[in-house]
């Protein structure tokens, strides 16, 4: 069995954890593979072999995201189109998305006996259309959000397929997947849904009225977003929440279900309501 790990040495006690986390796996006679980048920070463990991440990531078992959420995401990003799984170690703070928690590494072992469970989470898909230039696709794992610069409040219509759903008037929109319903969307007031669903919700940011509700759609449906300039010009798409890209006038967004998935590896049972409230429900007590 071969993993990759994938570390983010900006959380606190990441570095410790992937050492210790390193011997445990060797402990349990699985190859370790890591980025060449992370080669100076591990130079006393010969065990461990080095590559592009993404390449060895594809050839390995699974693929281990040392962090918190964000690190999480971005691993997911260099597995899409493999079947390597994926497991989270939290480092960071919520930690919502993680199967193991820093003081919990022993279990990794579990891994080889086959104590686990998959979670298959869909992807979802976004096209931006421009005038001039060809389509770009980007693919996002929580989230598409589109928003305006500085929280200016806007004008854009949403089509379902090709039926004019709606006019609003907003800060922007949040296109959620059910494992980034307890993200972004959560935040914005959208409801939290079983991560193992297949839907897309959508979740306005802000609307100036008082009768606009959040709304879930089939994974089959292909959303579009229209901005009306007129209002506001420097609107910017986020895909789970990395750098924003900015839309140009007369640009629209497509959004749909991903062909993909990314396997999440869930070491208890239950542990998407276990998280759900010792993360989110215990705190508000």
């Amino acid at each position: 069995m071969k993993a990759a790990i994938y570390p983010n040495f900006k959380k606190p006690n990441a570095l410790e954890c992937a050492r210790e986390l390193c011997d445990i796996l060797r402990k349990n006679d699985i190859e370790v593979f890591a980025d060449s980048h992370f080669e100076k920070k591990f130079s006393d463990k010969p065990y461990i072999k080095y590559g592009d991440f993404n390449a060895v990531a594809a050839e390995s078992d699974l693929a281990i995201a040392i962090g918190g959420d964000g690190t999480i995401l971005k691993c997911a990003k260099h597995l899409i189109g493999t079947q390597t799984l994926l497991i989270g170690i939290n480092t960071g703070r919520l930690g919502f998305m993680s199967a193991l928690e820093y003081d919990q590494l022993e279990q990794i072992g579990k891994i080889k006996s086959g104590e686990y469970t998959i979670s298959k989470r869909m992807l979802l898909k976004a096209r931006i259309n421009s005038i001039d230039e060809a389509p770009v696709i980007y693919e996002a794992l929580n989230d598409i959000s589109v928003m305006t610069e500085y929280a200016a409040i806007c004008d854009f219509e949403i089509y379902a397929d090709e039926s004019l759903m709606g006019r609003y008037r907003a800060d922007g929109v949040v296109f959620s997947t059910p494992t980034g319903s307890t993200a972004y969307s959560l935040s914005a007031g959208g409801p939290i849904i079983e991560p193992d669903m297949r839907c897309i919700e959508m979740t306005l940011i802000c609307p100036h009225s008082l009768f606009t509700r959040p709304m879930v759609f089939s994974p089959e449906r292909r959303l579009r977003f229209e901005s009306r300039f007129e209002r506001v010009t420097n609107m910017y798409v986020s895909i789970d929440g990395c750098d924003p890209i900015k839309l140009r006038a007369g640009s629209s967004v497509e959004i749909t279900s991903s062909e993909n998935t990314i396997n999440i590896v869930d070491m208890a049972s239950g542990s998407f309501f276990n998280s759900l409230n010792k993360k989110f429900m215990h705190s508000i007590k």
